[in-house]
């Protein structure tokens, strides 16, 4: 490209607490963490400062109290080159806060607090023109935000890519319709589709309730996505790695693939794109702050798909 993509990214901006622990508990109790750190995060967040290191301007649309924490938050998504313009302030609202355990396989548990002030939804964009941008991403913490964000880019004919995770069914079926390019969870097509398939017929169930693109992420499984043209899901593998910490690895992928569509990257490279850097994430204990830059990613491409090199 000429110049850099600029995207928009909409959702959750959270203050992550992260302690690492060697397993994850199952019973009540007191555990001893090795190692912890606090970090500003969430889906989108964590997408757009992914998305940044790989070379993208960045534009954060969220919502935040106006309180101490959240002051935190904009100064430490400011300092990662992210555009926090859009942002929006609730007064009297509490900023969302998260508190995550990570054991030695890199698995996690997540307990995120959401004020539900702080999530109403938007009346208006925060911006006039969506054609600034050359690509919407969405997650699903912020519904009426991500609604309002992926219509625009529809309007303007840009990519407008839906993070869908776990969320409540109604969440999920509000926004499916509006986007151009969905990128599904393992859990969240479970609850969409109602029942266990593996994950290839998954995506081909989840491909025929929509006209988007459709691709449903399966962590080491690796990706399958819905070919139309072809009439099938088709697989993309994985990187073989040994993860230290999968937290944020989704959102890492998520941004990728929108600065790989942004970018007009083939599909299927877009997908390796954005595999190869969420696979280097999980090398990393930190959350996003494990996201790799271009060079890495390209470098682990070049590695696992030989002939992308």
């Amino acid at each position: 490209m000429a110049r850099p993509v600029k995207l928009l990214s909409v959702g959750a901006l959270t203050l992550d607490t992260i302690l690492r622990v060697d397993t994850l508990p199952h019973h009540q109790g007191k555990f001893i963490a090795s190692d912890g750190i606090q970090i500003a995060s969430g889906m989108a967040t964590s997408a757009a400062c992914a998305a940044h290191r790989l070379g993208a301007e960045i534009s954060l649309w969220a919502s935040i109290g106006d309180d101490a924490v959240g002051d935190q938050l904009i100064a430490s998504i400011k300092a990662e080159g992210v555009d926090c313009s859009h942002v929006r302030r609730v007064g009297g609202a509490r900023s969302a806060l998260a508190s995550i355990l990570v054991d030695a396989h890199g698995e996690r548990i997540i307990v995120p607090f959401y004020d539900t002030r702080a999530q109403a939804d938007p009346d208006a964009l925060p911006f006039a023109d969506a054609t600034a941008f050359d690509a919407v991403l969405a997650d699903v913490r912020w519904p009426g935000a991500a609604a309002l964000a992926l219509k625009a880019a529809r309007a303007a004919g840009r990519p407008a890519i839906l993070d869908a995770d776990t969320a409540p069914l109604g969440v999920l079926e509000q926004l499916l319709p509006l986007a151009s390019h969905i990128v599904a969870s393992e859990p969240a097509v479970r609850i969409i589709c109602g029942h266990a398939l593996a994950l290839e017929s998954a995506c081909t169930d989840l491909a025929s309730r929509t006209d988007a693109f459709v691709a449903v992420t399966g962590g080491a499984a690796g990706t399958w996505w819905f070919d139309r043209s072809a009439g099938s899901s088709r697989h993309v593998e994985a990187p073989r790695i040994k993860a230290v910490d999968t937290l944020a690895a989704g959102d890492v992928f998520h941004g990728a693939f929108a600065v790989g569509l942004a970018e007009a990257m083939p599909i299927e490279h877009a997908l390796r794109f954005a595999s190869a850097a969420a696979a280097l994430k999980c090398l990393r204990f930190g959350g996003r702050l494990g996201a790799p830059n271009r060079a890495e990613t390209l470098a682990m491409m070049a590695v696992t798909w030989p002939e992308t090199a």
